[in-house]
């Protein structure tokens, strides 16, 4: 694992976030890694605002993702400034399209070593990725991809699998 000096972690904003982005930290601090948090504003979203300005509503694309983008990074940097990681290791990138194509592009253009990222639970185990996008990065991305589960997920699926 010494040659990990790269790590990728999509961030969605969910209430969750803040656990992946601890265990991210986690993960790279004895690596001294870099961590480069992804967001990306899905292009479905784009294209509903698109639709409602086409209705006559005042709704700006541009504003929009402006607003997105602002409040997604100060959500961000209240919680990165109080984790004990150097500045200059950690960077935030904000992109647009479709969040699987454009994570492995970005994994493949920024050469990163890993790609840490949610993996939201459901309550049936055999659902658990299926048609999700950590399931298709899982299964295209050409750098290895952790799964981070949070605690109560874990322990549901610790027992549903012993009974």
């Amino acid at each position: 694992m010494s040659d990990i000096k790269k790590i990728l972690v999509p961030v969605t904003f969910s209430e969750f976030s803040k656990e992946l982005i601890d265990y991210a930290v986690d993960v790279a601090r004895p690596l001294n890694a870099e961590i480069v948090f992804v967001n990306v504003i899905n292009e479905r979203d784009i294209q509903a605002v698109q639709t409602i300005t086409s209705l006559g509503y005042e709704v700006d694309e541009t504003h929009y993702i402006q607003e997105v983008e602002k409040q997604r990074i100060d959500i961000l940097e209240a919680h990165l400034n109080r984790i004990d990681y150097p500045d200059e290791k950690m960077r935030f990138v904000f992109k647009k399209g479709r969040p699987v194509a454009v994570l492995l592009k970005f994994a493949i253009d920024e050469r990163v070593d890993l790609i840490i990222m949610e993996v939201k639970g459901k309550s049936e185990i055999l659902h658990a990725l299926s048609g999700s996008i950590a399931e298709k990065m899982f299964r295209y991305s050409p750098v290895p991809v952790l799964s981070y589960r949070r605690k109560e997920i874990a322990d549901k699926l610790y027992k549903r699998i012993q009974l």
